[in-house]
């Protein structure tokens, strides 16, 4: 029985996000986009069926093991458009090297001051990486993996639904402004929306998710340490 639970769950949550992702291309709206709608389904399905994370998670672990390998498939338009990345280096390092101090300063700051637990304050602070390195460095400083995936889940639907909001009122043009956005602040979810723009964007989105999690794992261990220090023992005694 349990085998079976696992195929219909794997097979059922193809196919749900298959069936997400034709509405979304016909219709175009940003709330109709598949990793919102998807995951909605599948939790009102487990719900309704009484099935259990752990009977569904069973079946679609394969699908979770696929996301790192996902994440280095980004290094291909990267490639493509090497010169043009090298070109504007410094815009980019710069940009990303902000955007990931304010993530992790912003949300531990958040965290500490609405009353969160220690383990909550440190599995929030890495929710603006992807999530296969969010969840390393959530577990170096002492959060939980689990609840780190869900933040950083809940950052990037967010994300990529405010960024295109974002993007017309600002009135962002450039390709490099839009994919760096999106890479920055939704990552992978971000990254997929930027593609939608073009490849450009998507190739700029890309490279700031991956320069994004390596500027937060060396920030995590230098500079995140001594932040928390100054907020916990001096701003908040």
């Amino acid at each position: 029985m349990s085998f079976l639970i696992a195929i219909v769950s794997l097979l059922g949550t193809i196919a749900i996000f298959y069936t997400s992702k034709m509405f979304y291309k016909k219709y175009q709206n940003e709330w109709l986009t598949p990793i919102l709608i998807t995951p909605l389904v599948i939790i009102i399905i487990l719900l309704l069926t009484g099935t259990s994370y752990k009977s569904y998670v069973a079946g679609t672990g394969i699908l979770s093991n696929l996301l790192g390998p996902a994440t280095v498939a980004f290094a291909v338009p990267i490639y493509r458009n090497f010169n043009l990345l090298k070109k504007h280096a410094f815009e980019i390092f710069l940009s990303i090297a902000v955007g990931s101090a304010v993530a992790i300063t912003s949300s531990f700051t958040i965290a500490v001051v609405i009353g969160l637990n220690n383990e909550l304050v440190h599995s929030l602070v890495p929710r603006s990486v992807t999530t296969p390195i969010a969840m390393d460095i959530s577990n170096m400083i002492g959060g939980s993996p689990t609840l780190t995936a869900v933040f950083v889940m809940v950052t990037g639907i967010l994300g990529s639904l405010i960024a295109p909001l974002v993007i017309k009122v600002c009135r962002f043009q450039r390709p490099s402004s839009r994919g760096l956005l999106l890479g920055m602040g939704a990552h992978g979810a971000g990254t997929s929306k930027a593609f939608e723009f073009g490849e450009l964007e998507g190739t700029f989105a890309s490279l700031a998710m991956i320069v994004a999690a390596l500027i937060s794992i060396v920030l995590s261990t230098t500079f995140f340490p001594a932040f928390e220090h100054l907020v916990v023992n001096i701003l908040l005694p």
